[in-house]
């Protein structure tokens, strides 16, 4: 037909075929599962905003722990919905706090059979909802909050925590919090840094099963969507401080910027595959308007290929399981 016989094609004839040339994987372990826990619950509370999640309690959190370090997933993310709130997150740093509480139950049922990770910010425990403590006219208060993350990061380490992952985007937060750590006799617990945070519209279903009390928002910390270079920026800082893992948030909006990070650090990179992304995919797949299955390995496939060498993902058990 007038042309070499250069035939790409024949690189996908056969699905055997195509798993042997495939250049990126997603591996089970790879994957980290977030999951909430809310105080005083006696059963898993289904959040509308995510179909498929649940609020749990303590019991049905024990057992989905399990589940997943079965499954394979790597880490297990834990976040907690408090029963009550107050202006500087007082039930963060309690010992007997739900979150942890939580910590201590799962690194119970799991041991060192999957990272266990906890979110270290305040917005799940203050009344205003704000990542930190304010000052007297309404801001965040930059250094107060970090006094109080040091603490946190304390009290989730005596509970038993592999991994905090501090992500409230306050300025200097992982080198006060590795200093705290250290300080504390804490020198194995890691730190999993939230360096790239935008003010993103996706994370509205994530409020919802947090059940945050958030007024205004939270653009004087996070980052702006128009702006990547910032980005790189960010990360360096916490490098510098002593972040042993870097986060990118939201990650499929934001896969160039996984991308660029990548190529600037020596660390593991991971990326959020955040609530209204998990929500959009399953209310297509809810209308048959995609299949679910592949849409699911393709999001965390193109997650991966960005550069990300972990996936914190809503589908962690079922893709391992797929993947499987």
């Amino acid at each position: 037909m007038g042309f070499p016989e250069i035939r790409p094609r024949r690189l996908r004839t056969t699905p055997s075929m195509r798993r042997l040339v495939a250049e990126t994987e997603v591996p089970p372990r790879s994957l980290v599962l977030p999951m909430f826990v809310r105080e005083g619950a006696t059963e898993p509370t289904p959040i509308l905003s995510m179909p498929g999640v649940v609020q749990h309690s303590l019991d049905s959190l024990r057992k989905a722990v399990v589940e997943a370090a079965e499954a394979g997933v790597g880490g297990l993310m834990l976040f907690a919905i408090p029963r009550e709130k107050d202006a500087v997150g007082s039930g963060a740093t309690d010992p007997d706090g739900i979150l942890n509480v939580a910590i201590r139950e799962v690194v119970s049922e799991v041991g060192e059979a999957s990272v266990v990770m906890a979110d270290l910010c305040l917005d799940e425990f203050t009344d205003h909802g704000h990542c930190g403590v304010l000052t007297p006219d309404g801001r965040v208060d930059n250094d107060a909050t970090l006094e109080r993350y040091a603490d946190m990061a304390v009290a989730q380490a005596q509970a038993g925590v592999h991994m905090v992952a501090p992500s409230g985007m306050m300025d200097g937060q992982i080198g006060v919090i590795r200093a705290a750590l250290d300080r504390a006799g804490r020198t194995d617990v890691s730190t999993m840094a939230y360096a790239v945070k935008y003010a993103s519209a996706f994370f509205g279903p994530f409020r919802d099963a947090v059940e945050s009390s958030l007024e205004g928002d939270r653009r004087t910390y996070q980052q702006d969507p128009a702006n990547a270079t910032e980005s790189l920026r960010e990360v360096a800082l916490d490098v510098a401080e002593g972040a042993d893992i870097v986060i990118v948030k939201p990650a499929l909006g934001y896969l160039d910027v996984v991308r660029r990070v990548k190529d600037a650090v020596d660390i593991p990179v991971a990326a959020y595959n955040v609530s209204g992304e998990y929500s959009m995919l399953e209310a297509a797949a809810a209308q048959g308007w995609i299949d679910r299955e592949r849409a699911i390995l393709e999001a965390l496939t193109s997650i991966r290929r960005a550069g990300a060498d972990i996936v914190l993902t809503y589908w962690a058990v079922e893709a391992a399981r797929l993947l499987r």
